[in-house]
């Protein structure tokens, strides 16, 4: 990314994302109205995020549900802006949760999540098939997406099978190891890193599963 020109950068989820640390809440203000200028003159506007010591930023194309050269090139002028300005960059503060529920029909349960939590179904195709997801159209909820498991009293598994519900967390490739490290410091184990380095499955010490995921291994 930083040699595309896109200096502290990273595609989560879909979304290119850039976190700056300003210091004061009238900096990232009076940044944030010069993003807002850039936006306008681009005919192309990004989610901002602002905090009293931060400013987030993402970009991506909703006409087309992914990212194009619009957000590359609106995302460089942010960039140079950023450096006008003296603001660094913080990748490594960067992350995206998601919500995952085992269950042996996505079909079935999706929508009562969806009217739970106010949001809509969405189906995603990839290459291992269609994905089910619960998407809160305002961005203040986390993605749910539903994993498939065998349904209870299937073969090899037992009469009931408890609700699974884990978290997954999106961070930066070079922040994961770090991540994992504090997480087994914390007494967590790791259960399976068969699929990195797209994703590790880490449990605490009672067997509660989260996944620490990147974009790498995953056609992203």
């Amino acid at each position: 990314m930083d040699a595309a020109g896109l200096s502290g950068w990273r595609p989560l989820l879909g979304v290119l994302r850039v976190r700056y640390r300003t210091g004061s809440f009238g900096v990232g203000a009076a940044f944030v109205a010069e993003v807002a200028r850039l936006a306008d003159a681009a005919h192309h506007h990004p989610d901002v995020d602002l905090r009293y010591g931060h400013v987030e930023i993402g970009l991506v194309s909703h006409d087309v549900g992914g990212l194009t050269v619009r957000d590359v090139l609106l995302a460089r002028e942010i960039s140079e802006l950023a450096a006008e300005t003296g603001l660094v960059a913080e990748p490594e503060a960067l992350r995206r949760l998601e919500l995952a529920l085992d269950t042996w029909d996505a079909e079935e349960v999706a929508p009562f999540w969806a009217a739970v939590l106010q949001g809509r179904v969405e189906r995603v195709e990839h290459e291992e098939g269609v994905e089910v997801q619960v998407v809160d159209p305002g961005g203040a909820l986390p993605l749910v997406w539903f994993q498939p498991c065998p349904a209870p009293g299937g073969p090899g598994t037992a009469a009931s099978v408890p609700q699974r519900w884990h978290l997954d967390v999106r961070v930066p490739p070079e922040e994961v190891e770090e991540r994992i490290a504090a997480a087994l410091a914390a007494g967590g184990t790791m259960v399976s890193d068969g699929r990195a380095p797209a994703f590790w499955v880490l449990a605490d010490a009672q067997g509660n599963r989260a996944c620490l995921t990147t974009w790498h291994g995953r056609g992203e």
